[in-house]
């Protein structure tokens, strides 16, 4: 369904021959109306204009420079619109890590994408989970939010020229909330009489953000200690009070999360389905879950209309990832009994692409590039770096295939660092067997282009920025052999369950798992099968170390990231707890200087791939999607089981694997 301005009817205190005469909304009679459209963008993730920073080429699949051409053609249609965001802006690209970690922008100067956002005029916005990657000092500065926690900006630096709100984390000091909760804003709107006549008049919309609960865990080392965090629903509860006390006119809830029916926890990670069924929010922005809402994703969910965008009745809108989408919400307003309300019938939302049809994409916006391309030059500089040179290919087209050869650099780099390290803390656990677990961030979720792939040659930081996607840092925890098997097994959870007797094609990839969440784990003398046959709990058929079954007593030391040391993923066993090692380096740049001190990686550097599927005949194929063409790669991998059935024509194919060899 395409947006479309309702007439909007609203009541008039100024009739003709009344000129000058002050209007009041309380005089608006039963019967007015008014359309408002929200508009939404979120998890942007610093990708400022349409360029691949790892692949150094122009990509028009993403980018805020085009969101910001859909912003501008959604204002010249709907006469009354509000911009918003739904956080993860500050973090992602290559830029983002220059700007924050390689040379931190200061006090005075605001980063780029805020730059971005401000041409655009934004009227509000909140934080997601990755605003807290950097730490609390740069969030605060950047914000330009005076923060009274540990390392907090007391001074009012550059930041957005917008209000950012979040209610629901506080500082450890004084309890209080680190940013403001909640904000009213006036905007004023077009709007219609009953008889049709028209006028502006002002709207007080209220704004009240929340992140998800799970960034105490996941930013332990940025945030303990200094902040707490409480569940949504409780922080909705504790602030909608005030705010209502404000008389707003509307009401939006602009939430860092996603939509979960699971019973309701304070440390829910997607509490938007609770979050709508709350009275006095008229409308709820989503985000986090790098998807689209309205969406098949969502179709079937409990009190859920995933085709016209409610969410127990509330309107709501989840625009997209990366700047490919903008979301809408069309809100039609009538006038009942004094105030506004929200006419559901004639109310929907819906999400816009950047890019309609493959290279059919919407043009750059002309206004953004020139606000950024200072850093952008700089950015791009910097990724050019030469840090070493690879006799190998590393890619992760087959990483769930079990070509581990990205992966294996990481794992490298990561087990390195503790044996080196963890002595100096730890003495005691000196001796112990150092494993390391990495993921493949990169599996073609964003599209085609979204592999890491690292060709032979010359390598730069920019390939390390390929090779470890995220800004987070290195932990290892300690676990024993039953530990390490349930984690094995959960990451197991990326297949399918197989059946060998199906006669059609089975995928091996399931939806449960992202790819970032299936952690392989490697290390000298690890091995272990997995049965994609066998239910989830019970795939792990083999788990040895130096050719031994690993008792459930038996200790080891493994290296990771904070995310998943600290419960990211719901990995069992893993909540912070065990961890022995929190380092205050990135993994990114941890994993940078090991290739540098490499000088010419081979594979004489890298642990061999320590996992396999049991063998495993079935009747029909069992496939899977990568980018196209790209058969000869899983063959030098190994892989020799692997072959292309049929290019799709939009850089993808789909692949079938041979599990019985």
């Amino acid at each position: 369904m395409s947006l479309r301005l309702a007439p909007l009817a609203l009541a008039a205190a100024l009739l003709a021959g009344c000129a000058g005469q002050t209007f009041r909304p309380g005089q608006l009679p039963d019967g007015a109306r008014a359309d408002v459209a929200i508009l939404e963008t979120t998890d942007v993730h610093a990708n400022v204009l349409s360029y691949d920073y790892f692949k150094q080429k122009a990509d028009a699949s993403l980018g805020y420079e085009r969101t910001a051409t859909l912003i501008r053609r959604a204002r010249a249609e709907f006469p009354n619109t509000v911009l918003l965001d739904s956080g993860d802006t500050i973090q992602g690209t290559v830029l983002a890590d220059w700007q924050a970690r390689v040379k931190p922008v200061g006090c005075g100067e605001e980063l780029a994408i805020y730059k971005a956002m401000d041409a655009l005029g934004y009227d509000g916005g909140t934080a997601g989970n990755h605003e807290f990657n950097y730490g609390l000092p740069f969030l605060s500065q950047v914000t330009g939010t005076p923060m009274n926690v540990d390392g907090g900006v007391a001074q009012r630096c550059a930041g957005p020229h917008f209000p950012l709100v979040l209610a629901n984390v506080y500082s450890a000091r004084d309890g209080q909330p680190i940013f403001p909760p909640w904000t009213v804003i006036t905007k004023t709107v077009a709007a219609y009489t009953p008889d049709g006549s028209k006028l502006e008049v002002p709207l007080k919309i209220g704004l009240i953000g929340f992140t998800p609960p799970p960034i105490l865990q996941w930013d332990r080392q940025n945030l303990a200690g200094k902040v707490t965090v409480s569940g949504v629903v409780e922080a909705a509860k504790r602030y909608l009070p005030p705010l209502q006390a404000q008389h707003p006119d509307l009401i939006v809830a602009v939430l860092h999360g996603g939509l979960d029916t699971h019973p309701y926890d304070g440390g829910m990670e997607n509490g938007g389905w609770y979050l709508a069924g709350l009275p006095g929010i008229d409308a709820l922005l989503l985000g986090h879950a790098h998807t689209e809402f309205p969406g098949p994703h969502y179709a079937g969910l409990k009190d859920v209309d995933a085709t016209r965008g409610f969410v127990r009745g509330t309107p709501a809108v989840m625009g997209g990832f990366f700047g490919k989408d903008l979301g809408v919400i069309k809100l039609a307003l009538e006038r009942h009994g004094g105030r506004w309300t929200v006419d559901k019938a004639d109310t929907h939302s819906e999400v816009r692409p950047i890019c309609p049809k493959k290279n059919d994409c919407v043009p750059a916006d002309p206004a953004i590039a020139p606000l950024v391309a200072p850093a952008h030059r700089a950015a791009m500089a910097y990724v050019d770096t030469p840090i070493g040179e690879s006799a190998l290919r590393l890619s992760s087209y087959f990483a769930d295939e079990g070509d581990s050869s990205a992966l294996a650099a990481v794992n490298a780099a990561q087990a390195d660092y503790v044996r080196r390290e963890l002595p100096k803390f730890h003495p005691e656990l000196a001796g112990m067997p150092v494993l390391s677990a990495a993921a493949a961030f990169r599996t073609g979720f964003g599209g085609p282009e979204d592999y890491t792939d690292v060709p032979p040659g010359p390598l730069t930081l920019r390939n390390a920025a390929d090779l470890y996607f995220y800004p987070n840092t290195l932990s290892a925890v300690k676990v024993d052999g039953a530990g390490l098997r349930a984690w094995l097994e959960k990451a197991a959870e990326r297949f399918n369950r197989l059946d060998p007797a199906q006669a059609g094609e089975q995928p091996l990839i399931g939806k449960d798992l992202p790819g970032y969440n299936f952690d392989q784990l490697q290390g000298a003398g690890l091995a272990y099968v997995i049965d994609p046959s066998r239910p989830a709990g019970a795939r792990i058929t083999a788990l040895t170390w130096q050719g031994r079954p690993v008792p459930a007593a038996q200790t080891f030391v493994v290296a990771t990231n904070n995310y998943r040391a600290s419960g990211g993923g719901n990995f069992p066993g893993l909540d912070g707890r065990n961890v022995v090692l929190a380092a205050p380096d990135g993994a990114r740049e941890i994993l940078a200087a090991w290739l540098k001190r490499q000088g010419r990686l081979d594979a004489a550097a890298l642990p061999p791939r320590a996992w396999r599927f049991a063998p495993l005949k079935t009747r029909g194929p069992v496939v899977f999607t990568s980018a196209s063409g790209k058969q000869a790669i899983a063959r030098a991998a190994g892989l020799e089981g692997i072959r292309q059935l049929r290019d799709h024509g939009d850089g993808t194919a789909t692949y079938a694997i041979d599990l019985s060899r």
